[in-house]
C-alpha cells in the first residue's frame, strides 16, 4: 500500500492549440482536447494564455471555462490586460509565470522578489475574484518565502532543471532541490505543486516527493497523443505517476 496521497495530473493542452495555430484553423480543436484528457483520468485542465497569443485564444479560455466541470489551470503573467480577462472568466486556479516574448516555452521560475509589486496586485486581484492562486517559481527558499508573504495559496516548483540534467548525479542533485524545496513550501502551509519538462520516465521520481499535490505536464502528453491518442496518452502519464506513489 501506498503511504502516499494521489497527486492530481493537470494537463496542459497549450501545444495541441500551437498544432491548430499553425495553419490558422480551427483544428485540432483543445476544447476536444479537455475532454478527451479528462476522460483519460486527467484531474484538470492547464492553458497558458500568453501575452502574444502564440497558442491559446481568448475564445479557448471562454469556451473551456464553460465545458471544463474538472479543475481549470490558468496560467498567466502578471500583466493588466490577461489579469482582467482571468477575473472575468474566473478559472479554479491561476498560476502566475514569467513571460519572455522571445522564449520557446517559460524559462525558469517567476522572480517573485525582483517583481514584488507587480506580483502582489495581481494576486490581490485574482484572490478577490475568488480564484486560487499559484505561483511558478524555481526550488529556491528565498521565493517561496516570497510567495507566502504575498499570501498564495500554493506555489508550482518548476522541474526544468531536474527534467534537462543529463548526468545521473546531476539528476540526483536537482531531485534533492525539489525534495528540500517542497518540505520547506509544506513547513509553511503551502500546497505544493510541480511541473516543467516532465515525461513519462522522469515523472516517477518526482511523483515520490512527499508533499506534493498536483503535477502539470503539457509537452510529453500532447507529444504521445499525436501517436497514440489524447485519452491512452492521459492514461499512460497516470498510470506512471501511480508507480511513483507505490
Amino acid at each position: 500500500m501506498s503511504h502516499l496521497h494521489p497527486i492530481r495530473l493537470g494537463v496542459n493542452i497549450d501545444h495541441v492549440a500551437t498544432i491548430r495555430q499553425a495553419r490558422r484553423g480551427v483544428e485540432p480543436d483543445p476544447l476536444a482536447a479537455a475532454l478527451l484528457a479528462i476522460l483519460g483520468g486527467a484531474d484538470g485542465i492547464t492553458i497558458h494564455l500568453r501575452e502574444d497569443r502564440r497558442h491559446i485564444q481568448e475564445r479557448d479560455l471562454r469556451l473551456l471555462r464553460q465545458t471544463v466541470s474538472h479543475r481549470l489551470n490558468l496560467e498567466l503573467a502578471a500583466v493588466a490586460e490577461v489579469v482582467a480577462l482571468a477575473c472575468e472568466v474566473k478559472p479554479d486556479e491561476a498560476t502566475l509565470v514569467p513571460e519572455r516574448r522571445e522564449e520557446l516555452t517559460t524559462e525558469g521560475g517567476l522572480d517573485v522578489i525582483a517583481n514584488e509589486r507587480t506580483v502582489a496586485g495581481a494576486v490581490d486581484q485574482l484572490k478577490a475574484a475568488g480564484i486560487e492562486v499559484s505561483l511558478f517559481v524555481d526550488p529556491d527558499p528565498r521565493q517561496i518565502e516570497a510567495a507566502k508573504t504575498l499570501g498564495v495559496k500554493a506555489v508550482e516548483i518548476q522541474t526544468a532543471r531536474y527534467s534537462e540534467a543529463r548526468s545521473s548525479a546531476h539528476r540526483a542533485k536537482e531531485l534533492a532541490a525539489l525534495k528540500d524545496a517542497a518540505a520547506y513550501s509544506v513547513e509553511r502551509g503551502l500546497a505544493v505543486h510541480m511541473g516543467h519538462g516532465l515525461d513519462y520516465v522522469n515523472v516517477v521520481h518526482v511523483a515520490r516527493i512527499p508533499g506534493v499535490e498536483e503535477l502539470n505536464i503539457g509537452h510529453s502528453i500532447v507529444s504521445r497523443a499525436v501517436l497514440v491518442g489524447m485519452e491512452r496518452a492521459v492514461r499512460d502519464m497516470k498510470v506512471a505517476i501511480a508507480h511513483g506513489r507505490i
